[in-house]
Formats: C-alpha cells, sequence, structure tokens
C-alpha cells in the first residue's frame, strides 16, 4: 500500500477534514436551503410543500454526502456543495415568504 500515503501526510489530514466538513456542515446547508426552496416553490398547500421539501432533503443531504467522497477534486465538492447551499438559501430570502 504505498501509493496510499493521502492520509498520512499533514496536508492529506486537512484534505480529509475539509472533506468531512462540507459534507457533513456542507451538505446541511445545501439540503436545509434546497428543501426550503422546493417548500417555497411547489404548487401544493403549503403544509404539503413543506413536508416533500423535508422528505427529498434527507435524499439531498444522502446523495451529497456519497459525492463528496467519491469525487477526487475537492475544489469541485467545494463548490457545488457551498455554491448550491449559497444560491438556494439567496433564493428563497429573495422570494420571501410564501403567500
Amino acid at each position: 500500500m504505498a501509493g496510499h500515503t493521502l492520509g498520512r501526510t499533514r496536508a492529506g489530514r486537512l484534505a480529509i477534514a475539509a472533506r468531512s466538513a462540507t459534507a457533513l456542515i456542507g451538505n446541511y446547508a445545501a439540503a436545509a436551503g434546497l428543501a426550503s426552496l422546493m417548500a417555497r416553490l411547489l404548487p401544493v398547500a403549503r403544509a404539503e410543500a413543506t413536508g416533500w421539501g423535508m422528505i427529498l432533503s434527507f435524499l439531498i443531504y444522502a446523495c451529497l454526502g456519497l459525492w463528496a467522497f467519491h469525487e477526487p477534486r475537492l475544489g469541485r465538492v467545494a463548490g457545488v456543495v457551498w455554491g448550491s447551499a449559497l444560491l438556494s438559501i439567496g433564493a428563497v430570502l429573495i422570494l420571501g415568504v410564501r403567500p
């Protein structure tokens, strides 16, 4: 296993810590933002839209978490996860409360 030295160096440990933080915290932010945006945009009753958003947020969180450790480039993971979190939360703030 001479080729598996990623976790043994200081830079490797920092990369794993950054990937783990992105997968845990960033995925939570992205799933919460996307669930809120879905609840705001779905054309059904408010309670039903909230329920669907919450249900789908678990799927989003799991898929993004698995992908975060599958994708070899940390920059792409961070860009997709944190970008989707910022964009979805920003869109919810711009759209405001559902009428």
